[in-house]
């Protein structure tokens, strides 16, 4: 079992508690508070923990000829890419907004800081865990710096080897125990045969100390229900108001409807992983009275003979006797009973 920390305020992942779920909004959003808004309430409304964003503190994020770059994309909300990148970045006045908007609905916040800067002042304005995207997994400098400040960490691990996580780990443990990996494969949207959901498993023999969980990209709910399944902790998916909207992540995002759908199917999946314990249980006891097999006799039986397995035969009997299971263990015990054929044996007709 993983170990277990509390992600957020009273609400810890791990060990036996339920997959924590985040709605990322990312820049889903267009730049627009108020869409922004309706996404918050929108990831509650539909059962998500925590509404999340990404922070950037672009001239920190991206040199000057990055952010000059020409940008022709039709998902371009302006003619180079660091007027398309101003476009759909919030002031820190406007995160402390929908932080306080975010409160106010009843679902926990935060944001993915994609440079040191951002996490500067996620870390002023009290986000209870760092995001820490996959471009920043393998940027140790960042890692150590986030790590330090003692929040919790949920890491994605696209485009890393798992060498580089091992390394991650080391960095971030040193400073900081509370932390969750996630598997991730950073393509948007990310065909199916790229998932490798066999690597939750994988990770989860690879550090066995941490909780483990999934940063899905794929079209529909079912992989992600499945990563769940395998044991994910925690689950981040893209979301949207709208799959058309203009952006490169709404494609392989959920609309609200399959949200709530995710949502859902998760906490079944999570009802019906149930008990490591194998045994009968209350609910099967109608099915047991009615077909239910016991130990009878298969020809008549005289008091005081030794029995042989082939006096004994199994069958749906009233009422009901010995197990099945343990037809081998009358073998050479002798019957206190004269017994007639199909006639049930119980413990008390058996001598020894």
């Amino acid at each position: 079992m993983s170990a277990e920390f509390e992600l957020c305020p009273g609400r810890k992942i791990g060990g036996s508690n339920p997959c924590f779920i985040i709605a990322e909004i990312g820049q889903n959003h267009q730049g627009d508070l108020e869409i922004a808004k309706k996404m918050i309430r929108m990831a509650k409304d539909c059962g998500a923990d925590c509404a999340k964003f990404q922070k950037s503190e672009i001239e920190h994020r991206f040199t000057k000829p990055a952010l000059e770059r020409l940008y022709m994309s039709p998902h371009a909300w302006g003619p180079t890419y660091g007027a398309h990148k101003h476009h759909l970045e919030f002031s820190h006045q406007q995160y402390r907004e929908l932080q306080q908007f975010a409160n106010e609905v009843g679902i926990f916040f935060t944001a993915s800081g994609m440079d040191e800067m951002a996490v500067e002042f996620l870390h002023e304005i009290n986000v209870p865990f760092f995001k820490v995207a996959s471009a920043d997994t393998n940027n140790i400098p960042y890692l150590e710096k986030t790590a330090k400040k003692g929040r919790p960490m949920v890491i994605s691990s696209g485009m890393q080897s798992m060498e580089t996580m091992r390394c991650v780990y080391q960095t971030v443990k040193k400073h900081n125990p509370n932390f969750t990996f996630l598997q991730c494969t950073s393509a948007y949207p990310l065909p199916i045969e790229h998932v490798n959901l066999s690597l939750i498993p994988e990770f989860q023999k690879e550090f066995p100390d941490i909780p483990i969980g999934y940063s899905g990209h794929e079209a529909g709910i079912h992989v992600s229900v499945a990563a769940v399944a395998l044991g994910a902790k925690v689950l981040e998916r893209h979301v949207t108001l709208d799959k058309s909207w203009k952006g490169s992540d709404h494609a392989a995002s959920l609309e609200p409807a399959e949200l709530a759908d995710l949502v859902k199917a998760i906490r079944t999946v999570e009802m019906a992983m149930g008990s490591p314990v194998k045994q009968m249980l209350p609910c099967e006891a109608s099915c047991h009275s009615k077909l239910g097999k016991s130990v009878v006799a298969r020809k008549p039986l005289k008091k005081g003979e030794t029995l042989t397995l082939d006096m004994l035969t199994v069958k749906v009997a009233e009422p009901h006797g010995m197990r099945p299971e343990n037809i081998f263990k009358l073998v050479g015990k002798k019957i206190t009973v004269d017994l007639e054929e199909d006639a049930t044996i119980t413990d008390a007709m058996i001598k020894g």
